[in-house]
């Protein structure tokens, strides 16, 4: 699907339409940005994302002197304005940043996280004592709901590392939300995707399906409530989110979903209390790390699997010369690596405060070489393939394996990334999200923002042998993977990608076709993808099997094409990144055509 910039010079004719508006844009407005451009290369810092008002919105405050915190922020508040299907301050993510005066990589982990009253039998329906139909009635629901971090993880961002207030960052987003930025094919589109969740209830339908329609292409978005939800926050801080009236008018809308009479979704109630927002705290730890071809890979620690998955697999295409090969077979061990890291993913990861995962196991050069023992190359292994054994390993190939382990599936596509840099050097990768596109469905009245569904990323059974079990307080399993990569000690890449389960493929494939199949960074985004989790068949693009199938299907593959109830499109990811060359020069470079295709942009363009 293509999301063209549309150039819109009618004459002014504005409909106020319930809590949003809509409206044509005249000839005299204010500048907006709509040209997308995938990749730029300059100097003086660069911002990607999804959204060339967003990274408008980033590149503002790097020209103003804001460093590359500072602009992270700005452009992640953006595209809660102009993304808000797939992020905003009702959410959660992870942070990670490369500090130029310590040399050092950081992180946040602002998920979500299940309130305190949650009980482990949450999502079993008390009316029939089976678990919920994942759609529609966990996806669409208040049980789904978790205690958003996002707005903590910038103020903890900003005061750690940022050079600017809360207040300074989120003016470009509050200007989008009152001027209202261009409506593309892809807002109307998930727009009408979410049409039957969104209608109801009477706050999101009155934003988002004004008149009970998704807004045209062309005309002009804008969202009074949210505008006047950032002024609030930035005139109070995140006190004002997480304590007081929008506190309490957050738990009552996950506790009483305020689902209209005239909808026949079932809308099950849950459990975040206003106790639940003025506790909630991000969490601190040190990044994960492995070094691949003497480049370090910092990634994402539990609760995210990214870091300890995407370095297993690391780890094990390191005993390989990939480059040496012929692509097939390049493709054919980053296909079996994958899933051989995620039967370990299945088997081991949670959130890190409670559960014991065996990080440095994980990320161990041994186990990642005792692992690789088992790739064939000439013949792909019968997936689900087993876990390995964290307790005793020591490189040298295994007799026998463990239990299978099968991966579960039911995170959704609709993340969001961005990838900045500033003229000092420093470096954020940050990846953010409501989970399903749309969240839970419900528009916090008055507020102009979604909750997210994120609790749906827990295992729907209680099992308390499975790290991914629901508790209380705990942070769901993801699969976010914000990635920083250093040569010598000195920032390199910074990259990620929306895309559920498919985020850690999708960021290592990136990686292997930069690294290893002597791609640029705009080549490695743009080809095709495919992505092994585990599971029986490989879900793969339609030009990935046009290119690979045949010769794959020799070594055993199957490959399915991607697209069904989680991923309707047939496109895997959407990547964003910033390349720091040796000579100081930048490439910022975002996706040319999957969701729409991404902005790249530069603070100083290369002429």
């Amino acid at each position: 699907m293509s999301r063209p910039a549309f150039r819109v010079l009618a004459c002014a004719a504005t409909l106020a339409l319930g809590l949003g508006s809509v409206a044509t844009l005249p000839a005299t407005a204010d500048p907006r940005h709509t040209e997308k451009t995938p990749t730029a290369q300059g100097t003086g810092g660069a911002v990607s994302s999804v959204d060339p008002e967003a990274t408008a919105a980033g590149i503002e405050v790097l020209s103003k002197g804001g460093n590359a915190v500072d602009a992270a922020v700005a452009t992640a508040a953006a595209l809660g304005v102009t993304e808000p299907y797939s992020a905003g301050i009702g959410g959660g993510g992870y942070f990670m940043y490369y500090n130029a005066k310590t040399g050092k990589v950081s992180t946040i982990d602002g998920r979500e996280t299940a309130p305190a009253g949650m009980p482990h039998d949450a999502f079993i329906d008390p009316a029939t004592g089976k678990p919920y139909n994942f759609t529609p009635e966990l996806v669409t629901s208040g049980v789904s709901v978790g205690v958003p971090g996002t707005l903590a993880t910038w103020q903890r961002a900003l005061d750690k590392w940022g050079s600017q207030s809360l207040k300074q960052v989120l003016k470009p987003a509050t200007q989008i939300a009152s001027r209202g930025f261009v409506v593309d094919e892809t807002f109307r589109e998930q727009t009408l995707d979410n049409k039957k969740r969104f209608e109801a209830f009477d706050a999101t339908s009155d934003l988002y399906l004004p008149g009970g329609d998704a807004p045209e292409v062309g005309t002009l978005f804008r969202n009074p409530d949210l505008a006047d939800t950032y002024r609030l926050l930035a005139k109070q801080g995140p006190k004002a989110f997480y304590t007081g009236d929008l506190a309490d008018e957050i738990a009552q809308t996950v506790q009483a979903p305020p689902k209209n009479d005239a909808t026949d979704l079932p809308v099950p109630a849950g459990y975040v209390t206003a106790e639940d927002l003025a506790s909630y705290k991000v969490a601190e730890q040190a990044p994960t790390k492995v070094n691949y071809r003497g480049l370090d890979v910092f990634g994402m620690a539990p609760s995210s699997s990214g870091g300890t998955t995407m370095g297993e697999a690391l780890n094990i295409l390191g005993e390989f010369d990939l480059a040496g090969m012929q692509q097939t077979s390049a493709l054919h061990h980053y296909l079996e690596s994958t899933a051989l890291a995620y039967a370990d993913r299945g088997k081991f990861v949670g959130d890190a405060a409670f559960v014991n995962v065996p990080v440095k196991a994980l990320t161990d050069k041994l186990f990642g070489a005792e692992r690789a023992c088992l790739i064939n190359p000439d013949q792909a292994a019968v997936k689900p393939v087993a876990p390995g054994d964290v307790e005793n390993y020591d490189g040298v190939c295994p007799a026998g394996t463990s239990d299978e382990v099968k991966e579960t599936d039911t995170e959704n596509i609709s993340t969001t990334h961005l990838s900045v840099v500033d003229k000092w050097g420093n470096v954020v990768s940050y990846t953010l999200t409501i989970e399903q596109t749309g969240g839970s469905g419900m528009v916090v009245p008055g507020r102009g923002f979604l909750l997210n569904n994120e609790l749906t990323d827990f295992s729907t059974v209680y099992d308390p042998a499975d790290p991914n079990r629901i508790d209380p307080g705990k942070r769901p399993r993801s699969s976010m993977s914000p990635t920083i990569v250093l040569n010598d000690g000195e920032p390199m890449l910074a990259i990620g990608s929306p895309g559920g389960s498919t985020i850690i493929t999708t960021v290592l494939q990136t990686l292997v076709n930069r690294v290893d199949l002597g791609m640029d960074i705009s080549q490695a985004i743009a080809a095709p993808r495919a992505s092994q989790r585990n599971t029986a068949a490989v879900t793969a693009e339609p030009e990935f099997i046009d290119a690979y199938g045949p010769a794959l299907e020799a070594l055993g593959h199957k490959l399915t094409p991607a697209g069904d109830s989680f991923t309707p499109q047939a496109e895997i990811g959407a990547v964003e990144a910033v390349e720091i060359h040796p000579d100081g020069t930048l490439t910022a470079a975002a996706e040319p055509t999957r969701r729409g295709g991404g902005s790249a942009m530069v603070v100083k363009p290369t002429k």
